[in-house]
């Protein structure tokens, strides 16, 4: 039987654990951590940005928002930029919420775009890996996650890529723009 949010809470909060980050090569902080306590459930979590599709910056967004679209996706990089060479975000033109609320044309055409975009992205020089996320905490419309670590760079490996993201001096304007153009042309190209 799963667990209920309170008593996940009163298995959890008392047994916290430090795993052996000062290990691992991916690890980019130096000196002794400690995890914060974990605070108990909320009675309800606060509503996401364009919950339910009202009020949905995504939805209200013009297509020159975007560095790429077609007539189902589109796809937006963070600007200004991070650290990392590229970060995008595809997203579907229709409001959904989740990978499974897609119907399953909108699906199949996801798995086809994330193989697009992953080469894209894979295309610029001095790219390593591209990975590939689902967060949705803070909105509600439906968008994946592309982080490009760069090429030999493998303390950037794994999922600390999108903390390294922050860590990072911001990648300058025109390195920047020309990684964005540079995907544009290699997924117009097919």
């Amino acid at each position: 039987m799963p667990e209920t949010p309170e008593e996940f809470y009163a298995r959890a909060a008392d047994s916290l654990r430090i795993p052996p980050v000062e290990e691992w090569d991916t690890w980019r902080f130096e000196g002794q951590v400690r995890p914060r306590a974990l605070e108990q459930p909320v009675e309800r979590e606060k509503p996401r940005f364009g919950e339910g599709g009202v009020d949905c910056g995504r939805c209200a967004a013009s297509d020159d928002a975007y560095i790429w679209a077609n007539e189902r996706w589109r796809l937006y990089a963070l600007d200004p930029p991070n650290g990392l060479p590229v970060v995008v975000l595809l997203e579907p033109r229709e409001h959904f919420t989740t990978p499974g609320d897609l119907p399953d044309d909108l699906a199949g055409e996801l798995g086809v775009l994330i193989g697009r975009i992953d080469r894209a992205i894979c295309s610029i020089d001095g790219i390593g890996r591209v990975h590939v996320g689902r967060w949705g905490e803070g909105g509600a419309h439906l968008h994946i996650w592309f982080m490009a670590r760069p090429a030999r760079m493998e303390q950037l490996r794994s999922n600390f890529a999108a903390v390294w993201d922050d860590v990072l001096p911001q990648t300058p304007e025109h390195i920047w723009r020309a990684n964005l153009d540079a995907v544009v042309a290699a997924l117009q190209a097919g």
